[in-house]
């Protein structure tokens, strides 16, 4: 197996379960997300998918270099909502907005040019924090997850397009 197509696979293995903990937390521990947090776990989702078809559809040096330009771009809009995120946790309580809406009832309610608006700008359940780990909360986690995998699913589709093995070199 190339390293590229190893990288793809391991990559989709990392946003699996870093979905699994997500949905882990949310139904054993009752952390309800928030909608920054459900728009995280889409760019996840999108994320893992494009690594999967990466990995099962193992293109040449073009096809790769899509993939890796895909995924960094996806890594990168899920950055963004994990910056607004964290922001929105660090800021004082008198800056905080006002908690909203629920996500069903906006998408409902709302022409989609002002749901969009709404849901990326977060409400005040956003910037409660009920997890940390290391001093970091999870927004802060997803970022750094955003932020490898988008570098190195870069980095790996982009420069890695021969086929480089991995195990014993042959000697032929």
């Amino acid at each position: 197996m190339s390293l590229r197509r190893l990288t793809n696979l391991i990559g989709f293995v990392i946003c699996a379960l870093l979905m699994a903990y997500a949905y882990y937390t949310q139904f054993h521990d009752g952390l309800e997300p928030c909608v920054l947090c459900i728009f995280q776990r889409i760019a996840m989702i999108i994320l893992g998918i494009i690594f999967l078809i990466a990995f099962l559809h193992n293109p040449k040096a073009v096809g790769a270099r899509i993939y890796g330009i895909l995924l960094f771009i996806v890594a990168a809009a899920g950055g963004a909502v994990s910056i607004r995120h964290a922001y929105l946790q660090h800021l004082p309580e008198w800056k905080q907005p006002p908690c909203g809406p629920g996500l069903n009832y906006m998408f409902k309610s709302l022409p989609l040019n002002e749901f969009i608006i709404k849901a990326f700008t977060g409400t005040g359940d956003c910037a409660l924090i009920t997890w940390k780990f290391l001093g970091l909360t999870m927004p802060e986690w997803v970022l750094i997850w955003f932020i490898i995998l988008g570098v190195v699913g870069l980095v790996v589709n982009w420069y890695w397009t021969q086929e480089r093995r991995i195990g014993r070199p042959r000697y032929d």
